[in-house]
């Protein structure tokens, strides 16, 4: 059947999720690539943690929760910089291709974001990047109060878009994201950006691609 959407993943697909560390590594110090790794880490740790017992909060909630941690654990001496960091992760660079691709795809398709980020922080992050005028939908797990890779959040795909699965063509950096949307029926595409091993081989994706240049 042909592709009617494009769905893509956020943070790390869309979104440098170390975009924000980055920007402020100096101040940081030493350990600011390890505090970014800890942040990301520990930000889709409790994501899960808190799906499984259904206990919701917004990811901006989690994703402030992981920086605290992982503060305390790889950068304790840089305390003050939470603010700043914050900040920063509210405007995330887009990845240098997107907007090429983007703009290439959206002729004849629906484009959408399908997220765990909460609704005012991929607003932010839409924005912050310019990508607004090429985005038809931005979905947030907001709407049903639970994170991928439940499949109740990749129906919300169908129930907005108005499409069956088979229809929708989704795109993640993240294995696992891949793993659920492909349970659930997308054609996936992996976007590996750095060359990671598969996880989830009973669960392939049906394209794996360094970026999202290449995608069709």
């Amino acid at each position: 059947m042909a592709i009617r959407a494009y769905v893509f993943d956020a943070y790390g697909t869309l979104f440098d999720v170390h975009a924000a560390v980055r920007r402020h590594a100096e101040a940081v110090g030493p350990n600011s690539q390890r505090l970014s790794d800890v942040w990301r880490t520990k930000q889709l740790e409790y994501s899960w943690v808190r799906s499984l017992m259904d206990r919701y909060r917004d990811f901006w909630s989690l994703t402030e929760d992981a920086l605290d941690y992982a503060i305390t654990v790889a950068a304790p001496e840089a305390a003050a910089m939470k603010p700043a960091l914050l900040d920063a992760y509210r405007g995330l660079d887009a990845y240098p291709e997107v907007r090429d691709v983007l703009t290439r795809l959206k002729p004849g398709a629906t484009l959408a974001i399908l997220s765990n980020g909460s609704t005012e922080m991929l607003e932010s992050a839409v924005e912050s990047a310019g990508l607004g005028d090429l985005l038809d939908h931005v979905i947030s797990v907001d709407a049903i109060s639970v994170f991928k890779t439940d499949p109740r959040v990749y129906a919300l795909v169908g129930e907005t878009l108005e499409t069956v699965p088979d229809q929708v063509s989704f795109q993640s950096s993240n294995r696992w994201d891949i793993a659920g949307a492909t349970a659930y029926g997308f054609r996936t595409v992996w976007i590996n950006r750095t060359g990671q091993p598969d996880e989830y081989p009973d669960l392939p994706p049906g394209q794996v691609l360094a970026s999202l240049e290449g995608l069709e």
